[in-house]
């Protein structure tokens, strides 16, 4: 059974969250403050973090840093604050999605049933080829990037992202068109979430020395020649 960590103060949403994910077949395991939510994360291995930003202890920012130091498990930010800044911040951390409260049980489902796949792809027919790149690899398999031999650490939606960008090199592709191939028919992101998700990855390419996606000025994004 998929394993859900769900961290927020507020009892109330608890209760609401908790009866929806267990109504779709999710086991909930839960915190009410940051401090207790990151020994959970760290030791009882969830499948997806339903994460609160503003929380006494530690708040949300704090307990993804620190998770991102040693794992990938998906994120999805819980706020009351309806702000673009705090937005690209959850993001930028490595969320993997955001959503604001209040909202409807049956989205935040969605969205993390979305995530989920995104996670796991479904099992191919034919194992997938690794898709390479000058000094770009990308192993769909696994779910694993390398630069050279060094391998670079993504969530798995930054991964799709990358991934749409290899598989049509020299393609322009729009934000919907990104949207399109990494998010397949889940349709609730923006356009800045986008451009949250490639920074990140341009970060951590750069911190190997390399650059694999080219902007293309009022268009959208593009593979670069990975030289």
């Amino acid at each position: 059974m998929t394993k859900i960590l769900l961290i927020d103060d507020d009892p109330h949403i608890r209760d609401i969250v908790r009866f929806a994910l267990k109504r779709e077949g999710f086991a909930v395991i839960e915190a009410g403050d940051g401090v207790r939510g990151l020994a959970l994360a760290l030791g009882e291995a969830p499948d997806l973090i339903l994460l609160d930003i503003g929380m006494p202890e530690m708040d949300g920012t704090e307990v993804c840093r620190r998770l991102r130091r040693e794992s990938r498990v998906p994120i999805i930010f819980l706020s009351s604050r309806d702000d673009e800044i705090d937005r690209i911040l959850g993001l930028e951390l490595g969320g993997d999605d955001y959503v604001t409260k209040p909202f409807s049980p049956r989205e935040l489902t969605a969205r993390v049933k979305a995530v989920l796949r995104r996670m796991v792809p479904p099992e191919p027919a034919v194992q997938e080829p690794v898709l390479r790149h000058n000094r770009l690899r990308l192993d769909p398999e696994g779910v694993r990037a390398f630069w050279d031999e060094t391998e670079v650490a993504l969530t798995a939606t930054e991964f799709g992202l990358l991934r749409t960008l290899a598989d049509r090199p020299g393609k322009v592709f729009s934000r919907d068109a990104l949207m399109d191939g990494a998010y397949a028919t889940e349709r609730y992101v923006a356009d800045r979430t986008v451009d949250s998700h490639i920074r990140r990855v341009r970060a951590k390419f750069q911190a190997v020395g390399g650059a694999p996606v080219e902007t293309v000025h009022g268009l959208g994004y593009k593979l670069s020649d990975c030289r």
